[in-house]
C-alpha cells in the first residue's frame, strides 16, 4: 500500500525489510564470528595524566562473546532455565551487556530494573515479574536486603564496577570506590554469588537451548496510563525487528567502523535497543558511560573517543549547546543522533548541528514498540515539531478520541496516534484486560498520545492524553506553551503543568523555567512574551524559576513530581 511518507524516505531506506529471524543471542554470536577482533566495549570511567591514560577497559567481540558464554554457563549451573525471569539492576557497564546476553543465551527473560528504584519499587517489580534471580551492583544490595523476604528471589549475583577491568585500572577504581560513603561490602552467603568469581570459575560451555524468535526476551516495565508499572513483554523478534529497522534508517552506518556513545541507560528500552543491540548489530564499539552527569563528562568522552553516533534525550543536547565552554571541545566526529523521550525544539537541532557538524533528528517511540516507531529522516527532510514518519514496515494512523474513526492525513483534527508493525509488543505480563485496551484485535497499538499529521505523512505529537490541562473550560496542551517558552532567548529549559484549582474546579497553567547561564528574566517578561504568541487562556498564570527540573535517569521531565509538589503546597497553605 502506497503512503505519502514513502516519498520522504532517504535513498537506500527500504519500505519493507526481509528480517533475519534470529534470536538476540544469535545476534552477538554472529557479530563475534564476523568481527572477532573489533572492539566491542570501551568502558570509560575517567581520564588521568592529562587524558593520556584511560581508567577503564576494552573488550573485543571475541572476548565479549566468551564472557557471555561463561556467565551463561554459571547461571545455568546456579539453576536458571528457559523462561525464568532474571532481574538486572545495573548501571551502564560491561556487566550489563554480559548479563543481558547470558540470559538470552539460556532463553531466560531479562527484567530491566531501574537502579534508582527504592526498596518499595524494587519489591513490586520482583513480585510482579516472579524473578528468582537478580544481578545487581554491590551498592544496591541494601535495598534488596530490606525487601528480599517478600520476594521469590533465590539467587543473587553481586557485581562490582571494577570486575572486568585489568591492572592498573582495577586497583585504582577499587581504592577509589572503597573510600566513598556509598560503598557496601556484601558478605558471601549460600545464595549470594559474585560476578567476577562466576566469570573466572565457569568455562565458556553453556548448554544448547532451543530458543524461538517468538519467545519473550524482555520484561520492560512502563508506567502506562494507569496504576502501578506493568511489564511490556517484548519478544526476540520484536527487538530484532526494531534493531533492523533502525539499521535500515541510518543509511550512513558503516558496519565494523562506528563508535556508539552509550550515555543513555541500557535499563531503559531506548538505550537497550539503540545504544546496545543496534551497536552489536553494526559491530560498533560501544563507548560505555555509567553516568552522563555532569554533561562535561559526556563531552570529554565524546571528544576523546571520537564517537560517531550519539542517541540521547533533549536534556543532553540542550546541555551541550548551552555549555559555556562548548567552543573548546571538538565534537566534529559525530555523524548522527536520534533524540527521544521528550519534545526536541528545532532550534536545538540546528544549533547542535552547528556545534558538531552531525545531524540531530527527533523520533517517537514507546516501551510497547521496542521502542522506535516514527523518526525524521536523518539527512532528508526534518520538520519542526514533528516526530517524523513511520519506520519501514510500520503503519501509523490517527483516530478520533471519541468515535475511534480514522482521521485523514493532513487534517487539522487531532486524535490518538496508533501504530502497527513487527516491533509492537506481545502484550502486558499477566494483564490481559490492559493488553486488550492498548493493542486492538487488528494489532494497532493505541499510544495514548494526542497527535496530528500533515499531508506528507509527518506526525506531530501534541501531548499525552493524561497531561491535558483544562483551563477556563478550554483544553491546553503543555507542548503548545513549552514551544513558545523555548523560543524566548533567555530560556534554556521549560515544562508546563496543570495545577488543580479546587476553588475554580479547573487547572492553573504553571510554567517551570530554567534560564540560560548569566540571564535573569523577570516573571512579567516571560508572561508578556507568552501573550504575544498564545491565546490568553494558554498563558501561564504562574511562572517559577528553577536551577534544574526533576528528571528521570533518561532525562524525561517528571511532570507528576511538579504537580505533586504543588498539591502539597496547597494542603499546607
Amino acid at each position: 500500500m502506497d503512503k505519502p511518507w514513502f516519498s520522504f524516505y532517504e535513498k537506500g531506506v527500504p519500505r519493507t525489510i526481509s528480517y533475519k529471524r534470529v534470536t538476540i543471542s544469535d545476534l552477538l554470536a554472529e557479530t563475534a564470528r564476523e568481527f572477532p577482533e573489533t572492539t566491542a566495549t570501551s568502558f570509560v570511567l575517567r581520564y588521568m595524566l592529562g587524558g593520556r591514560f584511560t581508567v577503564g577497559g576494552k573488550a573485543t567481540y571475541r572476548k565479549l562473546n566468551e564472557q557471555v558464554d561463561r556467565m551463561a554457563t554459571a547461571l545455568y549451573q546456579l539453576g536458571v532455565r528457559k523462561g525464568d525471569r532474571v532481574a538486572v539492576m545495573l548501571p551502564n557497564s560491561p556487566h550489563y551487556i554480559i548479563s543481558f546476553f547470558a540470559a538470552m543465551r539460556l532463553g531466560a527473560i531479562v527484567v530491566n530494573v531501574n537502579p534508582t528504584y527504592t526498596s518499595r519499587e524494587l519489591q513490586h517489580q520482583l513480585e510482579d515479574s516472579g524473578a528468582e534471580t537478580i544481578i545487581l551492583l554491590n551498592l544496591f544490595w541494601p535495598r534488596l536486603r530490606e525487601i528480599r523476604p517478600e520476594t521469590k528471589v533465590k539467587r543473587i549475583v553481586v557485581a562490582h564496577v571494577f570486575d572486568t577491568l585489568g591492572f592498573p585500572s582495577k586497583l585504582l577504581v577499587k581504592i577509589a570506590q572503597k573510600k566513598t560513603p556509598e560503598w557496601v561490602d556484601v558478605n558471601p552467603e549460600q545464595d549470594i554469588f559474585f560476578f567476577e568469581t562466576l566469570l573466572n570459575q565457569y568455562g565458556p560451555t553453556p548448554p544448547k537451548v532451543n530458543v524461538d524468535v517468538d519467545d519473550v526476551a524482555l520484561f520492560q516495565y512502563t508506567g502506562g496510563t494507569t496504576g502501578l508499572p506493568k511489564a511490556a513483554m517484548l519478544t526476540h523478534y520484536n527487538l530484532m525487528a526494531n534493531v533492523q529497522q533502525v539499521g535500515a534508517w541510518l543509511v550512513s552506518g558503516h558496519r565494523g567502523h562506528e563508535k556508539m556513545m552509550a550515555a543513555i541507560p541500557f535499563f531503559h528500552v531506548y538505550g537497550m535497543t539503540v545504544a546496545m543491540l543496534y551497536s552489536v548489530y553494526m559491530a560498533a564499539e560501544i563507548i560505555i558511560v555509567p553516568n552522563p552527569r555532569p554533561i562535561d563528562n559526556v563531552m570529554t568522552i565524546m571528544q576523546k573517543e571520537r564517537a560517531t553516533l550519539f542517541p540521547g534525550v533533549p536534556a543532553m543536547y540542550i546541555g551541550i549547546i548551552n555549555h559555556p565552554k562548548v567552543a573548546e571541545y571538538d565534537l566534529r566526529s559525530i555523524k548522527a543522533c536520534i533524540s527521544g523521550s521528550a519534545p526536541l525544539p528545532m532550534e536545538v537541532q540546528e544549533r547542535f548541528g552547528e556545534v558538531t557538524g552531525g545531524r540531530l533528528v527527533e523520533g517517537f517511540g514507546m516501551t510497547e514498540c521496542s521502542p522506535v516507531a516514527l523518526v525524521n529522516p536523518v539527512y532528508g527532510t526534518r520538520k519542526a515539531g514533528s516526530v517524523g514518519i513511520p519506520a519501514p514496515d510500520t503503519e501509523a494512523k490517527i483516530v478520533n478520541l471519541e468515535t475511534g474513526e480514522e482521521i485523514p492525513l493532513g487534517s487539522d483534527e487531532q486524535g490518538e496516534l496508533c501504530v502497527r508493525g513487527p516491533q509492537v509488543m506481545k502484550g502486558y505480563w499477566q494483564r490481559p484486560d490492559e493488553t486488550a485496551l492498548t493493542v486492538d484485535a487488528d494489532g494497532w497499538l493505541h499510544t495514548g498520545d494526542i497527535c496530528k499529521s500533515d499531508s506528507d505523512g509527518y506526525f506531530y505529537i501534541v501531548d499525552r492524553k493524561k497531561d491535558m490541562i483544562i483551563a477556563s473550560g478550554f483544553k491546553v496542551l503543555p507542548r503548545d506553551v513549552e514551544e513558545v517558552l523555548f523560543m524566548h532567548p533567555k530560556v534554556m529549559e521549560a515544562v508546563v503543568v496543570g495545577v488543580p484549582n479546587p476553588a475554580r474546579g479547573d487547572d492553573t497553567v504553571k510554567a517551570f523555567v530554567v534560564v540560560k547561564e548569566g540571564e535573569s528574566p523577570t516573571v512579567e517578561e516571560i508572561r508578556e512574551f507568552c501573550k504575544l504568541h498564545l491565546a490568553p487562556y494558554k498563558v501561564p498564570r504562574e511562572i517559577e524559576f528553577r536551577t534544574e527540573l526533576p528528571k528521570t535517569m533518561v532525562g524525561k521531565v517528571l511532570r507528576r513530581v511538579l504537580v505533586d509538589e504543588e498539591k502539597a503546597k496547597q494542603k499546607v497553605g
